[in-house]
């Protein structure tokens, strides 16, 4: 079957004029598209007709157009996080050989949405469905590390610390410490804080705005998840993970 000329040519247009997010003049978008300058005016006028373009009435020049940015972000927040995520998480869990969790925040505390097991006789107990608390969690932290300020605050408000282990973070001062840690490192950790002998390694789950609307980990037994495979191997498998889970969702670390 053979393509719509104009359809081509216009969509060749919007492809340059997404990476001009400062926008172009018609003389530069016309030599980029390799057209005509009038041909070139005629389809992107009827962009700006249907909205797709915009045209900045002083300096000329040409941008995406809000349309497009609509259309873009439906599409973007229709996306099932765990259809998304599945076979990013699961070739993770298969490279590990470790357990992996999609945890997403509700109602101030972590929410078990899918796991992939391992093949190990040690394995984690955990049930999709099942909750946990943010502070003491690796996927918890991640998720803390997402939240706006205002409602970061709201839900370290309610947060009733618990002793779970004897390295569980029991105070307001120290998880905030924590989480500006999580931000910088780009991920986190539950070093023995919510259960004995579990270690858990979490990365985020980025949407086109540069939220995190999901968290995953990878974890194991303190014996095999150690702290030193944590340094050597497994970060760098969960930044991985998230920049490919994170990129279907539109986002762009840049």
């Amino acid at each position: 079957m053979s393509n719509v000329q104009s359809i081509e040519r216009a969509f060749a247009i919007l492809k340059v004029l997404s990476n001009k997010p400062e926008g172009v003049r018609i003389t530069t978008l016309a030599k980029e598209v390799g057209l005509t300058k009038s041909t070139t005016h005629r389809i992107t006028s009827t962009l700006v007709n249907l909205d797709y373009v915009h045209q900045d009435s002083e300096t000329e020049k040409y941008m995406l157009g809000n349309q497009l940015i609509r259309l873009t972000s439906l599409m973007l927040n229709n996306m099932d996080v765990i259809k998304v995520a599945e076979p990013f998480l699961a070739n993770l869990s298969r490279d590990v050989n470790e357990t992996v969790h999609l945890c997403v925040e509700d109602n101030g505390e972590v929410l078990y949405v899918d796991k992939k097991e391992s093949n190990q006789n040690i394995r984690m107990y955990s049930t999709i469905g099942s909750r946990a608390p943010l502070y003491c969690t690796g996927v918890g932290k991640i998720l803390l590390s997402g939240m706006s300020p205002s409602y970061f605050h709201e839900v370290l408000d309610r947060i009733n610390f618990e002793l779970r282990t004897a390295l569980t973070i029991t105070s307001k001062e120290e998880l905030i410490k924590e989480v500006e840690k999580v931000k910088t490192q780009g991920y986190a950790l539950d070093n023995v804080e919510n259960e004995e002998g579990i270690r858990c390694i979490a990365g985020p789950i980025h949407d086109y705005r540069g939220k995190v609307i999901a968290s995953f980990s990878i974890s194991g037994p303190t014996n095999r998840v150690t702290l030193d495979r944590v340094k050597t191997e497994l970060a760098g498998k969960v930044s991985e993970t998230s920049k490919k889970i994170s990129a279907n969702f539109g986002y762009s670390p840049e």
